[in-house]
Parts: C-alpha cells; sequence; structure tokens
C-alpha cells in the first residue's frame, strides 16, 4: 500500500530531530503526501497527525507543552482549511439540489439547511468534546496539548467525513 510508504517516510522524518531550539519546524508536507496516496477513508484517518508529530519530533522546543498546542494547531489550520473548502462545495451542491426538486413533491428541499444545521451542532460537539478530555487533567500542563490535539483529531475527521458525505450514483 501507498499509505504504508508514506507513513515510513514520516516515521523517518519524526526519528531525525533538527536544531532548532526555540521555534516550531513545520511543514503541511507529510499529512499532504499522504492524504494524496490514501485510497480509502480509513487510509485518510490514518494520516491525521503525522505532520504535528513530525513537527513534535523535530526539535526539542516541539516537544514542550507549548510546542506540542502549536504543532497541532499548525496541523488542525491544514484540516481546517480543507473542511471548510468541502463545506462551501456542498453548501453549493446541496443548494443547487433544492432549487432542482423545488417542483418535486417527494422532495423535502432541506439540505443546504440540513447541512448547516450539522456542521453547526458538530462545531458544538468538537469544543465541548475537547474540553472535556483536557478537563480531565484538572488543570496540568498537558490539558492544553490534550485540547489541540483533540482539535486536530477531529477536525481532520469531519474534514474527511464531509469529503466523502455526498453520494455519487
Amino acid at each position: 500500500m501507498q499509505i504504508a510508504k508514506a507513513l515510513t517516510v514520516a516515521a523517518v522524518l519524526i526519528a531525525s530531530p533538527a536544531l532548532a531550539e526555540d521555534e516550531v519546524i513545520y511543514s503541511d508536507d507529510l499529512v499532504s503526501q499522504c492524504v494524496n496516496l490514501a485510497e480509502t477513508e480509513v487510509e485518510m484517518r490514518a494520516c491525521a497527525g503525522v505532520s504535528a508529530q513530525a513537527c513534535q519530533n523535530a526539535s526539542d522546543y516541539g516537544s514542550t507543552t507549548i510546542g506540542l498546542q502549536e504543532c497541532s494547531a499548525l496541523e488542525t489550520k491544514f484540516w481546517d482549511s480543507w473542511l471548510n473548502r468541502t463545506y462551501r462545495e456542498l453548501q453549493a451542491r446541496a443548494k443547487a439540489a433544492d432549487a432542482e426538486a423545488v417542483d418535486d413533491p417527494r422532495a423535502n428541499g432541506e439540505i443546504a439547511e440540513s447541512l448547516r444545521d450539522m456542521q453547526r451542532v458538530w462545531i458544538n460537539f468538537r469544543d465541548a468534546t475537547c474540553e472535556f478530555e483536557a478537563n480531565q487533567y484538572q488543570g496540568g500542563t498537558i490539558a492544553g496539548p490534550v485540547y489541540a490535539g483533540c482539535r486536530l483529531w477531529m477536525t481532520a475527521d469531519q474534514a474527511i467525513y464531509l469529503d466523502h458525505s455526498w453520494p455519487t450514483y
């Protein structure tokens, strides 16, 4: 599988620390390559976190509390961008489908509205889930990285879900 090759490359890069001491060293390249090689949703989900992990291992700073959070937040931006782009595309398709079905008595004309409502609920669910995960550490220093990691994983998962949610007939 190509995905296994990408993860092997990621493992080598993760194991090779750089010399920066006070900044994170981050690139979207590993996650982008991994996603491009993925053939299934499961393989895509395995890509979540590969760039953040490489970032965290690229310098001593990346493995600090702040560095862990920064690395996760940077990869979250990658997934959030994908999620937002996909959402906009789906919303346009949904509005077109609703308009096309306006005279069909079987259609409810609510695809765009239900997509919007689902995404709003998901945002609240993501935030509450990550807050719950972080709160389990009672304010300890790991709470911030746990919250950031949760947002990364949940955002990646939702981006992939949206990307594969429109039926193809």
